[in-house]
């Protein structure tokens, strides 16, 4: 006679139908009071008692909802669908691209329970040959959360992602900046153009590009006082970019910085360019203050500045392929260095949290600057 097995060991019976043998255990009630079942089968009593076990161990770690079946794929939509909320839409959509290409394409069908730390390193070593550092930390970091999500939701024990190391990926593009002379023929072919003040204020002060989009007419003043004592400049306050909520891109960057004569000029000839577009435009004009905006009124986004800056690319010397809005930025900081103005100077103009984070970032465009010890030597041996 066969012995009951005790309450909660589960069950096991033979399945004439599908020649298995089947393993199943309750591991709750729905709130209807039905109950939940777990279920398993394997070819062997043996194995099938061996997964009944796999389910009473989740079943205790509290994994009472985990799916056997569940994929990568399944925890990475998951958290596209749910895990970026309030995130910009750009961003959103660069995930949903990263995630689709290089992690779904890959792992996708791999079920989460199997997922080992040994798959993501070797996928990451796979990566690495064709993508940058930084795109492998972004789809490192879609399935680490994707993972975290997963985990929150118990449909996987551990976190595995978070055991491994990002690999160093392929060089990206170097960044680069315009010559004084460079920069100097690009704002000669803008001229006349709906894009000239933007580069003139974009290379002359350093902003960045999601700073200048969202820059209101309220937040520039062209006037200044000069006939106070000390006098005051003309100058715009860089408060606002078009990054999520409006704020800019940290607390530094929230800065007003002085106006450049040729930047006034610009900004004076480019408000009366816009008040003729406004009445042209007539109804279809949407009034948003906006110092750069369309032939409506309307915000600029990333892709109208990219296209109108190659257009007046290709009236210089210069490959419009080979140059992007962002580097006037780098131009601005490399001009700065070359005329000597101080680290810490141009530091608080870019609007970044200190010094080191210039240095990182814009390396290639700063001139060395700790030259105390080169000339203290130089002037020992007698160099100098």
């Amino acid at each position: 006679m066969t012995t009951r097995r005790s309450r909660g060991d589960g069950g096991l019976h033979w399945d004439e139908a599908r020649e298995r043998w089947i393993a199943s255990v309750t591991v709750g009630y729905t709130p209807a009071g039905k109950r939940i079942v777990k279920k398993a089968s394997g070819k062997t009593k043996t194995e099938a008692k061996a997964k009944l076990k796999e389910i009473i161990r989740d079943y205790e770690d509290g994994l009472t909802t985990a799916a056997h079946n569940y994929t990568v794929g399944d925890a990475v939509r998951d958290f596209l669908e749910f895990g970026l909320s309030g995130r910009e839409a750009s961003t959103v959509t660069n995930r949903r691209i990263l995630a689709e290409q290089h992690v779904i394409s890959a792992l996708g069908a791999r079920k989460v329970r199997e997922l080992s730390a040994d798959d993501v390193d070797r996928w990451l070593a796979t990566k690495a040959k064709s993508l940058s550092t930084e795109t492998l930390r972004k789809i490192h970091s879609i399935l680490r959360r994707s993972m975290a999500r997963a985990q929150a939701r118990d449909k996987v024990k551990r976190n595995v992602v978070m055991l491994c190391e990002i690999p160093k990926g392929k060089e990206g593009r170097p960044s680069k900046s315009l010559t004084l002379e460079q920069a100097a023929s690009v704002l000669k072919a803008a001229e006349g153009t709906s894009l000239y003040a933007y580069l003139v204020v974009s290379i002359l002060i350093g902003a960045r590009t999601e700073e200048l989009r969202a820059l209101t007419w309220s937040h520039v003043d062209l006037e200044g006082r000069p006939d106070t004592d000390p006098p005051v400049p003309s100058s715009i306050m860089v408060w606002h970019s078009v990054r999520v909520g409006g704020d800019t891109k940290t607390e530094k960057s929230r800065r007003t910085l002085a106006l450049p004569k040729m930047c006034v000029d610009a900004l004076r000839a480019h408000r009366e360019s816009q008040a003729l577009a406004r009445e042209k435009a007539g109804k279809l004009w949407r009034e948003n203050d906006l110092v750069f905006a369309t032939r409506h009124g309307t915000e600029l986004d990333a892709g109208n500045v990219r296209r109108a800056f190659r257009v007046v690319l290709k009236r210089t010397d210069l490959d419009p392929a080979e140059w992007t809005p962002r580097e006037l930025r780098h131009s601005f900081v490399s001009l700065m260095s070359d005329s000597w103005v101080a680290l810490e100077d141009i530091s608080r103009l870019v609007g970044h949290k200190g010094t080191v984070v210039t240095e990182k970032v814009y390396r290639k465009q700063l001139r060395p600057v700790l030259l105390e010890g080169a000339e203290t030597m130089d002037r020992l041996f007698g160099n100098g």
